[in-house]
């Protein structure tokens, strides 16, 4: 495609919009979007490519030059990460900018600094070094430079799995079998999945494997009492329902009214009945302790600090710090502790988040078990097993872009194994 200087000028626009980052940058790029009504689809496709291509490599890109602008960065990430060449650019920049891009093209990569390299801040590559050697953090990092590709989950309760793949196949949608999830599709390319007639229908819905892996982990039966205990906009509350196939009761908690309304129209399309979505004020709510003792399987995919999505959210790498890691672990233990008052004995709950971070992960789960010994560890491997998935992380689901193509997710099982003793 050839560069025009209103795409030019609108991406530099965009960038100077987001880049503060004070909100998420997805949802800034939405309402420019919004507020230009002008631009064209092919010109939201490479204003969103350009952002967040810049969002992924910032941290080389900064370092190239003293006086950074949204000018400076668009181009630089143009002729460095876009491939496009000088002769493309020559009509719409000046001689000196020529003369520069030039000198970053030249750049060799693997000469610059790990951070840079793995475009990780200095704080979490201090982190990462305490458990990973500098060259696994390396292919950490270039694992989640690249972008996710987007993964279906078919609602079951509507449709099978190869009926999908046919569908989209009819249609000239390229679309596989995900390797993990007995329900997933993986889409080659991005196309505008929130239109078609299986998504509108309730047959599809856009999630990652990972995310639906932990379904299968918690693997609710017919007839049980499940909660979701942060449900956010009800992605993996509807898979639960759907392997519930709509029998017993499940409940979808949130803080949050907003996120909750989000998951209304997706509930409606899905064809479950057994679903209840309710705000709750904290983990302490009186609607969670009323169910005290009386659940059979728990989701608790905790609130975290979402390092691994940096594929799809690589502004977190700045609106994350090791203050707020440190109150997500305050936090995630809180919640841990009210979840796991749920489970009636025998009963399963899974503790995930999207983060690679041991703190937030195995640290949390350890700190839980040592002061509950009424909770003792299952071994994920074996329950994806009993699930007819081939996948073997250890005693905890460990995901990763990538060995496995998904967001980086963690999982542990727990069991209640006796009721709790009076205080």
């Amino acid at each position: 495609m050839q560069l025009t200087p209103f795409q030019l000028d609108s991406a530099i626009v965009a960038l100077r919009t987001v880049l503060p980052l004070e909100y998420p940058a997805d949802g800034i790029l939405r309402h420019f979007f919004r507020e230009n009504p002008l631009l064209g689809g092919q010109d939201r496709a490479f204003i969103a490519e350009t952002v967040f291509g810049i969002l992924r490599h910032r941290f080389f890109l900064e370092s190239l030059t003293e006086r950074i602008t949204p000018r400076s960065l668009v181009l630089a990430y143009l002729v460095k990460f876009n491939g496009m060449n000088l002769r493309e650019l020559a009509p719409l920049i000046s001689e000196s900018e020529t003369k520069w891009l030039a000198e970053i093209k030249a750049i060799k990569l693997d000469t610059l600094p790990l951070a840079i390299q793995a475009e990780f801040p200095e704080w979490l590559v201090e982190k990462l070094k305490q458990f990973m050697a500098d060259a696994d953090i390396l292919n950490l990092g270039f694992s989640l430079q690249k972008s996710a590709p987007l993964d279906l989950r078919v609602n079951t309760i509507l449709g099978k799995r190869n009926q999908v793949l046919e569908t989209l196949s009819l249609e000239g949608i390229e679309a596989q079998e995900t390797p993990y999830s007995p329900c997933g599709i993986r889409l080659t390319g991005k196309p505008a999945i929130n239109r078609h007639e299986l998504f509108l229908s309730g047959k599809i819905e856009v999630q990652d494997e990972g995310s639906q892996l932990l379904g299968y982990l918690l693997a609710p039966k017919r007839g049980e009492m499940v909660v979701d205990f942060c449900a956010g906009a009800g992605g993996k509350s509807l898979l639960l329902g759907a392997l519930m196939n709509s029998k017993g009761r499940l409940y979808a908690f949130d803080i949050s009214e907003k996120r909750l309304s989000n998951l209304k129209p997706r509930f409606k399309r899905s064809g479950l009945s057994n679903l209840h979505a309710q705000r709750i004020a904290n983990e302490n709510d009186i609607k969670v302790k009323r169910l005290a003792g009386k659940i059979d399987r728990v989701l608790v995919d905790a609130p975290c600090s979402g390092l691994g999505t940096l594929r799809r959210n690589p502004d977190l790498k700045w609106r994350q710090s090791p203050q707020s890691i440190d109150e997500l672990k305050a936090k995630q233990a809180a919640i841990l502790s009210a979840a796991a008052s749920l489970l009636k004995p025998g009963g399963r709950l899974v503790y995930a988040t999207c983060s690679f971070l041991p703190e937030e992960n195995q640290q949390v789960v350890q700190d839980f078990l040592n002061t509950h010994p009424q909770y003792s560890l299952l071994n994920c491997a074996e329950l994806l097993a009993q699930q007819k998935i081939p996948l073997d992380t250890g005693e905890f689901l460990q995901l990763s872009p990538l060995l496995h193509q998904t967001d980086g997710f963690f999982a542990a099982a727990l069991t209640r194994v006796e009721a709790a003793k009076p205080e």
